[in-house]
């Protein structure tokens, strides 16, 4: 049988099988792996391409944005040399975080994000960056262009979150966990571009 393009007989592996977007690293494509509503921690298998569930979470902190990953992307020497603190990326694909007026209450789908900007966060000696966007058709937002435009108490937020979300009661972890700073959208332009070409190094086309 023949399948029209772009039909796919099987589903397309998320990490793989998509793209980061035909305007990256303005506008990237998501693929939400939680929501502003999970208490549980999921995460994509990176063999099978189904979601995984990695973990309750131990603080009663909710993550306050989307959350997932662009496709195609690795964060490996280019974005561990874009760090101060280290040398390596975290061997994943690059995170985001995606804020939307109107609340998302479903995972696993895919969405267009613009990037505004990132937080610069090292876990265990390795570089975990977070980029933040807006949902792009999102009419709430469009005079956001850079993390400077949004209310502090937003990137407080997020901050907060990524700094306790791996907490765990009678261990300080601040040392090994930590965010660093936050960066504006040309800084976060460029982690995109190193995490593309991360992957293009990791995996070929």
């Amino acid at each position: 049988m023949n399948f029209p393009d772009p039909f796919f007989r099987w589903r397309p592996h998320p990490w793989h099988g998509l793209d980061a977007g035909e305007n990256a690293p303005e506008v990237v494509s998501a693929f939400i792996e939680i929501t502003s509503f999970d208490a549980i921690k999921y995460e994509v298998d990176k063999l099978t391409g189904y979601m995984r569930v990695d973990r309750p979470q131990r603080s009663s902190s909710m993550p306050p944005s989307l959350y997932g990953f662009i496709p195609r992307t690795y964060c490996g020497e280019r974005i561990g040399k874009l760090s101060p603190h280290t040398d390596k990326g975290d061997s994943d694909p690059l995170d985001i975080c995606v804020l939307s007026e109107r609340p998302i209450d479903r995972a696993e789908v895919i969405l267009n994000a613009r990037v505004i900007g990132g937080l610069h966060m090292i876990d265990q000696d390795e570089a975990d960056d977070k980029i933040i966007s807006v949902l792009d058709n999102d009419t709430y937002y469009e005079g956001v262009n850079d993390v400077s435009d949004l209310p502090p108490v937003l990137i407080e937020r997020l901050s907060h979150y990524f700094n306790t979300y791996k907490l765990v009661p009678g261990k300080d972890n601040s040392k090994s966990i930590f965010v660093d700073r936050v960066m504006n959208r040309e800084e976060a332009f460029e982690v995109v571009k190193a995490s593309m070409a991360d992957y293009q190094d990791m995996f070929g086309e």
